[in-house]
């Protein structure tokens, strides 16, 4: 089987990840969804994200969005067929038929999701075989061979924590293989962040709750992980000057710009700029900030109020990703994240609990947020016994992680074996041939 004739789709709730197996990167990375204007009658489909599309020209501002995958587990078949087959023919242009599939399902996926999955993939596209992963079992080949020298190469094992669209998972894997059993979950993502988000802000400035994709734009960047949660507070009430965390964003206005963006990018990143623990920021940022804020005082008599062209996120950007550390704090009732993954270790064996805690690494978009890393450390630290090493990688890139690693387990030699073809499901059916996923 020629590597070029496998197709590696990561199909996630959020976005798609598609391309062949043996490249380095995706051909595709395209939302999960259709999505239409209040200017169109008909549902279309979003353009591949990649540099070279000028999203720019596409207005998203109150389209209306319809997923195939709600909290993560497919509910709409014809859907997705609809958004596989656009995939397939104007962006990957390939031919089914011709092709194997590498593709990822979320731990837990009912047998009858399964089985409707099986029937768009056999009897819909034609595909001459399947075989479907888990993420965490390919985030782990793939960061094994890109250190073969590494722990989790050595050891064949690690704690996989992903934090993908619908939920964050915590999950041993061993010897490529995902412990099942010691596998734990928080029902949130980057889906229920983004709505926060938007309770937050429709709340305090302006009504944004059907404006998901640029809601999303501000979370990406905007938000970050608090590691003193009682001091950001402290600073967010500041006023005027003393306020560092303070930052507006302007929404398109579907004339001049389609798309939002940040005011004065550099506010962004001034929370970086007072050090762990300082009561304030340097003098210069202080002027600096003062001056910022006496242009944004006559913005703010000029447009938001009259126009509502812009809104301020303060304490929201910390609030937002902190649902991850603490959802209790929310009114949710599930473990953090730090307590997940005691939860996950301590299902393994006794043996594997060091070389566990010492390999977690990290993938999925939700952990892009800075600070993510560092702050989970701090978390884990006092629930881990004082003896062990914590040590957490961040992938090189969390979100194309889980396709790196398809790509990687499509190129190998065993792969055409380990594959159910078209024949053999059509003789035995779905169920009989899912065991040989190991599921």
């Amino acid at each position: 089987m020629s590597t070029n004739n496998v197709v590696v789709l990561d199909n996630g709730g959020g976005q798609i990840k598609a391309g062949l197996g043996g490249e380095r990167d995706p051909s595709a990375v395209v939302p999960n969804c259709l999505y239409r204007p209040p200017s169109s009658k008909k549902w279309l489909h979003p353009n591949p994200l990649n540099p070279t599309t000028h999203a720019d020209e596409v207005d998203l501002t109150s389209v209306a969005v319809r997923r195939p995958l709600d909290r993560g587990y497919l509910i709409n078949p014809d859907l997705q067929r609809e958004i596989w087959s656009h995939l397939f023919s104007t962006v990957l242009h390939i031919n089914p038929a011709q092709s194997s599939l590498l593709l990822t399902e979320p731990l837990f996926t009912l047998p009858s999701i399964q089985r409707s999955i099986d029937e768009l993939i056999f009897e819909d596209f034609n595909f001459k075989s399947l075989y479907v992963a888990d993420s965490p079992s390919l985030v782990h080949l793939y960061e094994a061979s890109q250190r073969p020298d590494g722990l989790v190469s050595k050891a064949q094992c690690s704690l996989v924590v992903d934090c993908g669209f619908s939920f964050t998972h915590a999950a041993p894997v061993f010897q490529n293989f995902t412990l099942n059993y010691a596998v734990k979950r928080i029902d949130l993502g980057g889906k229920a962040l983004t709505n926060y988000l938007k309770e937050l802000v429709s709340f305090r400035s302006v009504n944004v709750m059907e404006e998901t994709f640029i809601i999303d734009d501000v979370k990406e960047k905007l938000c970050f992980v608090s590691l003193d949660v009682a001091r950001d507070l402290q600073m967010a009430r500041k006023t005027g000057k003393e306020n560092l965390l303070r930052c507006t964003y302007v929404l398109p206005d579907g004339v001049t710009h389609n798309k939002g963006f940040v005011k004065y990018p550099d506010q962004a990143h001034r929370y970086l700029s007072f050090a762990d623990g300082a009561p304030s920021a340097p003098l210069e940022t202080k002027e600096d900030m003062n001056h910022l804020n006496i242009t944004e005082m006559a913005e703010d008599r000029k447009r938001v109020d009259l126009t509502k062209t812009e809104f301020d996120v303060t304490n929201e950007r910390f609030l937002v990703p902190e649902m991850i550390f603490h959802p209790a704090d929310l009114g949710m009732n599930q473990a953090g994240l730090a307590e997940c993954i005691v939860r996950a270790v301590n299902s393994c064996h006794p043996h594997l609990h060091p070389v566990l805690y010492e390999s977690i690494i990290l993938t999925g978009g939700s952990t892009l947020f800075p600070q993510f890393a560092e702050r989970l450390e701090r978390e884990l630290r006092p629930l881990v016994p004082d003896d062990y090493h914590v040590k957490t990688t961040t992938q090189e890139d969390p979100i194309l992680g889980v396709w790196r690693g398809g790509s990687l387990l499509a190129s190998s030699p065993d792969f055409e074996a380990m594959c159910v073809t078209k024949s053999e499901y059509e003789e035995l059916g779905s169920a009989r041939c899912r065991k040989r996923f190991f599921h």
